[in-house]
């Protein structure tokens, strides 16, 4: 099935090769480390020193493509090692000291590191290398020297799967990021992008990992492709690339996988007895278990609510900036009316501002009491860990405090342009504040806290 584009793209987006996880033993070729299961693939263990990749079988011979990949990075420590790699490359890619790959491959490597080699702190990290074949990977250095795009993303240890979202059209490479925070699939945000790149025009996706002197578990739960065309240009069907004969041999070597899997458990149940019929996972959730999980939905409702007051805000600003910029011209057209009129209308014209900032405060005040019912929902679940949220709650408030401060200078400016130049505007004086303690009492006050000193001292 195609469909166009999303975010206005001159394209048609058809499903290529949907890699289920059920057949990603068909699809895939895997290499040393990575070990498949029935609904992933975990490319390394949490050991020292792994390292694992798999890549398709069949060439892809798609111009232009897009894959989405779903996976995890998982570890106890508070950095991992060494990082994740999402290949295209001429050729199939062997061990290798590049994320578990081989070096010097021809295509490009888009690399999740969570380790900081270099030491500038800008790890976990996405970077985009390209090589022509002859290049050594720039290890020590994170690939600084070599990377053609890069962002800084934190994809350890989140509370869903971190999506990467990788689009190849027409010479231009695009990254975007699901940071794993949120349960929405479409809520990619834009990492990198590199122009006038040029891939070769058939080749193997593939994914590598691997572990240094720390670890991490990665695990792979989706990988799909997608081959991107012109509207009106013929797309060729996805039966077109698979020969039925292939199609039915893959089935029979998924079954004869399944079975070998089948017996397995067998074996384990027999030599288990005492774990016959349980459940493999504890279905009750530690203390520790509950507060981390009451962690991240808390941060999951401030950044839903943050998204929506930061649209209802550019909304308010943006008929703000319009209605200021019209009373602006209007002053203007009726510069060279009657001084006496020309004071009138000002004037009118500038209450009117007045009242709409009120408004506009109003809703802003409006806001922050919706934000602080959030905070307060889950203040009993927040950690001296998790700063995400609070940080951003932080960072959208000064954002709201700058764009009033610009709204209070604009409405500043047209009161003193607007103004009589023999005038000068008076703020009311404050009414003195009554005094809440008279001389007498300060001086009985002040004895009786002596005589209280002296008889303490004479005690002690």
């Amino acid at each position: 099935m195609c469909h166009y584009g999303r975010r206005g793209l001159p394209l048609q987006r058809c499903r290529a090769r949907s890699s289920a996880l059920a057949y990603l033993k068909h699809l895939f070729l895997s290499l040393p480390d990575a070990i498949p299961s029935a609904d992933q693939i975990r490319i390394t263990t949490s050991l020292k020193s792994q390292k694992g990749s798999v890549w398709t079988k069949n060439k892809s011979i798609f111009e232009y493509w897009e894959v989405e990949v779903t996976f995890r990075v998982t570890g106890r420590g508070r950095i991992g090692a060494d990082g994740l790699a999402i290949w295209f490359t001429e050729e199939q890619g062997m061990e290798g000291p590049v994320f578990g790959a081989a070096d010097k491959w021809n295509g490009v490597g888009i690399f999740f590191d969570s380790f900081d080699n270099d030491g500038k702190k800008n790890n976990p990290g996405v970077v985009v290398v390209s090589n022509d074949g002859k290049l050594l990977y720039d290890h020590q250095n994170d690939g600084s020297t070599q990377a053609l795009a890069s962002c800084q993303r934190d994809f350890r240890n989140k509370p869903y799967p971190v999506r990467a979202k990788i689009t190849y059209y027409q010479k231009t490479l695009t990254v975007l990021i699901n940071n794993g925070f949120t349960p929405d699939k479409e809520d990619y945000e834009f990492c990198a992008k590199v122009e006038d790149m040029v891939l070769p025009s058939q080749g193997y996706f593939g994914i590598s990992a691997a572990t240094g002197g720390l670890a991490d578990d990665h695990d792979v739960l989706s990988f799909l492709t997608f081959q991107l065309t012109e509207p009106g240009k013929e797309v060729p069907t996805s039966d077109a690339e698979i020969p039925e004969k292939d199609k039915e041999k893959y089935q029979e070597e998924f079954e004869h996988f399944q079975q070998e899997l089948d017996k397995k458990k067998e074996e384990f149940q027999k030599e288990h007895p005492d774990v016959q019929g349980q459940p493999a996972d504890d279905p009750f959730e530690t203390v520790s278990d509950r507060e981390l999980r009451q962690i991240f939905e808390g941060q999951n409702r401030i950044h839903l609510e943050i998204k929506q007051l930061n649209r209802q805000l550019d909304m308010i600003l943006d008929e703000q900036r319009r209605y200021v910029s019209a009373v602006t011209e209007e002053i203007a057209k009726r510069g060279a009316a009657v001084s006496g009129q020309q004071g009138q209308v000002s004037q009118r014209e500038i209450d009117t501002v007045v009242k709409t900032q009120e408004e506009v405060i109003k809703q802003v005040n409006e806001m922050k009491n919706a934000m602080a019912d959030t905070l307060r929902l889950i203040s009993g679940a927040q950690h001296p860990g998790s700063a995400v949220g609070v940080y951003e709650t932080t960072q959208h408030f000064n954002d709201i405090k700058e764009h009033l401060h610009v709204v209070k200078r604009d409405i500043e400016h047209l009161v003193q342009r607007n103004m009589p130049s023999n005038e000068k505007p008076k703020c009311p004086d404050l009414p003195p504040f009554p005094s809440c303690l008279s001389t007498m009492h300060f001086f009985i006050f002040v004895a009786v806290q002596t005589v209280l000193f002296v008889a303490y001292i004479m005690y002690r």
